[in-house]
């Protein structure tokens, strides 16, 4: 399972409205989150759900969420909208979407927001699924959150094999959303098999 992360400032409007499209459009071993650094205490924005309800993508249940070190790890294909300076701090960045803040706004310019959205989106799946299937670098900063650790414990080990075991069992979770349990899973199982002088995941 990949995945595709939406990012704000606020997660009140335009990664909400380009999650929604995302995830009715996009092929099921493909997802998308949004997330944002300011989640707004008041929920989505009113005219951002109405906006939404008119072209049946409801988001009257969909609450902001805060950007977590989590999310960014299991992003696999991060895209900014617009947020400038104010946009959180997202390593993987691949793509920076020009797109007006709804914020303030009628509910006619949210119209206009939410379909340039709903093109955007539409062409990213398109044209880009086979790209987000095939990038890696979600993996890579698993893996560089792994290794420092796994380093420290075992140093009498080479750096290749502590790489190449902790690189083994990341990739038996490829397909499982990786939130905090799931690093410490991997972290103990790289642990035992290094701790046992081999890998059995590599076996």
């Amino acid at each position: 399972m990949k995945t595709v992360l939406f990012v704000c400032t606020h997660n009140a409007g335009r990664s909400q409205m380009a999650e929604a499209f995302f995830n009715r459009m996009a092929p099921d071993d493909v997802r998308a989150e949004s997330a944002g650094q300011q989640p707004r205490r008041e929920g989505v924005r009113p005219t951002v759900v109405e906006a939404m309800r008119e072209v049946e993508a409801g988001l009257d249940n969909r609450r902001p969420q805060k950007l977590s070190v989590e999310m960014q790890l299991h992003a696999d294909w991060p895209i900014t909208l617009a947020c400038g300076a104010t946009c959180p701090y997202v390593p993987t960045t691949v793509e920076d979407w020009d797109i007006p803040d709804p914020a303030g706004k009628s509910l006619e310019d949210v119209r206009g927001i939410r379909d340039q959205l709903e093109l955007r989106v539409a062409n990213l799946i398109e044209h880009r699924v086979d790209a987000i299937r095939a990038d890696r670098s979600a993996h890579h900063l698993r893996l560089q959150s792994l290794l420092p650790g796994l380093a420290k414990r075992f140093p009498e080990l080479p750096p290749e094999q502590i790489r190449s075991c902790a690189d083994a069992v990341l990739s038996e979770y490829s397909d499982v959303p990786v939130r905090s349990f799931v690093m410490a899973i991997a972290d103990r199982q790289a642990r035992e098999c290094l701790a046992t002088g081999g890998c059995a995941v590599l076996a």
